[in-house]
Parts: C-alpha cells; sequence; structure tokens
C-alpha cells in the first residue's frame, strides 16, 4: 500500500474506471446528478472521497460548481486528465479533517465511501468536518449500502458479491467492531491479482445521530437515486440531512 494515496494508489487508480464499468453507465451515473443538481440549486457542491470524478464531472456539466476532497494522488491525477477535470477544484487529504475554501450548498458522499472512514470516531468527525462547509440550510448526502448480516448464516463471517469469469468480490465481516473488509480478486494477464480494502459499515440510525451531533436534521431517506421509499429490504439508502437554517 502507497502511504500517501491509502489503498487507491497508482496501480489501483490505473484501473479503477474499468473495475468499476457499471458504475460508470449512464443508469447509474443519471438518476444521482439530477438528485445533487437538484440539492444544490444555484449553489456550489462539494465532493468528499471525488476520486476520479464519476459524479463529479457530469454534475459540473450540469452547471454547478464543484470541489472535491481527496485522498489520492494518484486518483485525483485521473480526474484532472479527463476533459474538464482541470476546472474542478482538487484539495488533497483526508475528508474527515481536511479543509476547503468558502462554503457550499450541497456536500456528497457516494458508492460507499463513507465506510472508507474506519472507526466511528473518524465518521462523526467527518459530520462535523461537512458542518463547517455548508451554508445554513445546506444538505449533506450518504449514498451507502445497508449492512447485509442478514444474508450470513451463522457463524459465517464472509459473503460473496459478485462473481463473473474475471472478476470475484467476498466481503469479509468483523461484527464486533462493524468492521468489513472488501476482498477484490481480478484476473489480469493470466495472473489473479488481489485487491483488499477496510470499511467500518454503519447503520442509518447512527449516522442520523452523527448528524444531530454536528448540527444537522434528517430531512430524507431513499433506497436508492430514484426516490423510491426505505423499507426494511432496501440493500442501500440515499440520505439527505440538513444543517439548520441561522
Amino acid at each position: 500500500m502507497d502511504d500517501d494515496d491509502g489503498y487507491f494508489n497508482e496501480r489501483v487508480a490505473a484501473r479503477y474506471d474499468e473495475t468499476s464499468a457499471e458504475m460508470f453507465d449512464p443508469a447509474a451515473i443519471d438518476p444521482a446528478v439530477e438528485v445533487l443538481a437538484e440539492l444544490a440549486g444555484d449553489g456550489r457542491a462539494l465532493e468528499l472521497g471525488i476520486g476520479t470524478g464519476r459524479i463529479a464531472l457530469p454534475l459540473a456539466q450540469r452547471g454547478v460548481p464543484v470541489d472535491g476532497i481527496e485522498l489520492s494522488k494518484a486518483m485525483a491525477a485521473r480526474l484532472r486528465a479527463k476533459p474538464g477535470g482541470d476546472a474542478i477544484g482538487v484539495t488533497i487529504g483526508d475528508f474527515a479533517t481536511a479543509t476547503v475554501d468558502g462554503t457550499f450548498a450541497l456536500a456528497y458522499l457516494v458508492f460507499n465511501t463513507i465506510g472508507n472512514l474506519t472507526t466511528q470516531e473518524a465518521q462523526v468527525a467527518c459530520f462535523r468536518n461537512v458542518a463547517t462547509h455548508l451554508d445554513p440550510g445546506g444538505c449533506f448526502v450518504i449514498e451507502v449500502g445497508v449492512p447485509e448480516l442478514r444474508s450470513l448464516p451463522h457463524g459465517e463471517t464472509a459473503r460473496v458479491f459478485h462473481i463473473s469469469e474475471t472478476n470475484w468480490g467476498i466481503d469479509e465481516y468483523d461484527v464486533a467492531t462493524q468492521g468489513l473488509r472488501s476482498h477484490h480478486f481480478e484476473l489480469v494477464d493470466g495472473t489473479v491479482q488481489h485487491f483488499s480494502v477496510p470499511f467500518r459499515y454503519v447503520w442509518p440510525s447512527e449516522l442520523d445521530l452523527m448528524a444531530q451531533l454536528a448540527g444537522m436534521r434528517l430531512r430524507e431517506r431513499w433506497s436508492d437515486w430514484t426516490r423510491e421509499p426505505f423499507t426494511s429490504d432496501s440493500r442501500k439508502h440515499v440520505s439527505v440531512w440538513e444543517k439548520a437554517p441561522s
């Protein structure tokens, strides 16, 4: 692992868009951009964990000024190399603590990125950091999976989440610490490469408490970007918290 770039080093960044191809499909991107553009209105947006610009670039094309925070310089370099990428300001740092000039109408985290903060303390710090960056009445949006513990047979700790001819994915849970290690195996030029990332899974109610501690309240929660209702059977949620107006 490259200590400066965390787990998303040059080797991972070079293939990130390819290995996450389904998330770059317009069917996955367009509904998210539609919601985020509506919430941003005429204001600025801040993406935490901006990565290679999967959401930031199309959001900026909608006319929303976008800035980002990204720990990995390798991922940020991929963003800057794309058309329009040089117009997006990227601050290199940990999004739980890094600061950006000015305030924003919207801050957002997508694709389970909140889990990259692997302690409760760091996740709480993230909410507080976001609150300092939001305009009064501004919104914080998180897209994250609901922990799939019900799918684990008693005594087992791992769940296969993806299988194809060239890619395999396994999530390994540690219930005592709310730990989740996501293992990715990929067949590249006849060789199997292994990439493993630690996460901290978090429940919707715990996120609501983090928001409350940071001076925000839950405004809306859906099961996806199309605003389908969130239910006990939902596998993920898109939650919107609002900072109190001044």
